[in-house]
């Protein structure tokens, strides 16, 4: 078993809600990493990082995106920085990944000044940015789809991945 899709991309990309229409025009379930790790931690992720730490919440998530992938069939999102992990990167392998790319103005205007994501507390605007630099080869090295976000709707993001899956 594994997914008939895995969205990757940063913060403000739209992994969940191009994933959750794209789900929906599969005829198949949705499932957010982040739900995930929120459920077994029994906390928000914010609180997990404050409370225990990224290296904890990295810990986590590299978990549960091992367990998604292995026993979920439908289109999964993941969080952000999983990519991050080079043992999440091998386990990709093999499945299809779609990386939803974002340019600065676009991911700002989506995630606001970084409500609810730890990694944007401070400055957000100057850690998206390197958080986009940062992670932008880790994401082309996993994808086997890329698809632009910028200043086209979720409908039509979800439409053109269901053509081409």
């Amino acid at each position: 078993m594994k997914p008939r899709a895995v969205l990757v991309g940063p913060p403000g990309a739209g992994k969940t809600t191009v994933g959750t229409l794209l789900a929906a025009a599969l005829g198949v379930d949705f499932r957010d990493v982040d739900a995930d790790i929120e459920a077994v931690a029994g906390k928000p992720i914010p609180e997990i990082f404050i409370d225990e730490g990224e290296d904890h919440f990295r810990a986590l998530e590299r978990a549960a995106v091992a367990s998604a992938l292995s026993t979920f069939d439908g289109v999964l999102a993941l969080g952000g920085g999983a990519i991050l992990a080079a043992e999440t990167r091998e386990l990709l392998s093999g499945h299809t990944v779609v990386y939803l790319t974002v340019e600065l103005s676009d991911a700002v205007s989506r995630v606001g000044l970084g409500s609810g994501r730890p990694l944007l507390a401070l400055n957000p605007r100057a850690t998206l940015k390197y958080l986009l630099d940062q992670r932008r080869p880790l994401y082309e090295q996993v994808a086997t789809v890329t698809v632009g976000t910028g200043g086209r709707t979720p409908e039509d993001i979800a439409e053109e991945l269901a053509g081409k899956l």
